[in-house]
């Protein structure tokens, strides 16, 4: 198993590919594994580097305050320790937030910046509607299955619901892998609710891309657009049709796009 002690945890983590380093951030809750549409194609590429964070996958789980800014350190910590001094980041969700304090804090060590489904944080951000947020929330006596079924157009659209029922079970399936025990969803919920860069990201300096589904319930679509005011040299993109899990449900056109930005 390949792991590694950073900053008072063992990490796991994974290589693949040859190139230029490509650090692969996951969001809440889910683990390295929700990558399965990105590594094959972008290894092709790059010499991508994912890995589960702090609380989640295989990665240590301790018991104490977990913040945004840990998880960054983490992950630079991760990079000093496979002797990496720099490479393309990639974050989704809360690992755009961690994607973003990474940057600010650690600018010598991001090349290019992708930040996907994401947000600022704070006042500024823009939360799910409130019918949404109950349906989220609503998990007591669920089993994780049915709670990735019931939150299911959360991540994708009804029509690749609809229209790709194999897609939809292989997610499920790699979804159930290493799921995250309660104690720690709660501690990476936490951190996530204290997250705020919204007067830093002019601190940025990587070239930048924001991209989400334009249909995106979880983190909806304006919190996009806010980052892209608040760092106006980036790029702003939207995936059609698509929702929260937009690098799964159209991820041909997001390795595409991901290969281009990063290569020019």
């Amino acid at each position: 198993m390949p792991e590694v002690d950073v900053n008072g945890i063992k990490m796991y983590y994974e290589i693949h590919g040859k190139g230029d380093p490509l650090i692969l951030i996951m969001g809440l809750r889910r683990n390295m594994e929700w990558w399965y549409c990105q590594i094959p194609s972008l290894s092709k590429h790059f010499r991508v580097i994912a890995f589960d964070n702090r609380g989640a996958g295989r990665s240590d789980k301790p018991e104490m305050d977990y913040s945004i800014r840990l998880f960054a350190d983490d992950t630079a910590g991760l990079m000093e320790a496979l002797g990496v001094e720099n490479a393309h980041v990639l974050g989704i969700s809360m690992g755009g937030y961690i994607a973003q304090e990474l940057a600010i804090n650690y600018p010598e060590k991001v090349r290019n910046l992708i930040l996907g489904c994401t947000s600022c944080g704070g006042e500024r951000a823009v939360l799910m509607s409130q019918e949404r947020i109950e349906k989220f929330t609503a998990n007591k006596g669920l089993t994780p299955e049915e709670i990735l079924r019931k939150d299911m157009d959360i991540y994708f659209s009804d029509k690749f619901i609809q229209d790709h029922p194999e897609k939809i079970r292989e997610f499920i399936e790699i979804s159930l892998r290493y799921y995250q025990p309660a104690h720690a969803f709660e501690r990476q919920f936490a951190a996530c609710l204290k997250h705020d860069t919204a007067n830093r990201l002019s601190n940025i300096s990587a070239p930048t891309w924001i991209v989400a589904g334009d249909d995106d319930p979880l983190v909806p679509p304006k919190n996009s657009r806010i980052l892209k005011e608040l760092m106006p040299w980036a790029k702003l993109q939207f995936l059609p049709g698509c929702r929260h899990a937009f690098f799964i449900e159209d991820a041909d056109l997001f390795n595409r796009e991901v290969i281009a930005f990063l290569s020019g």
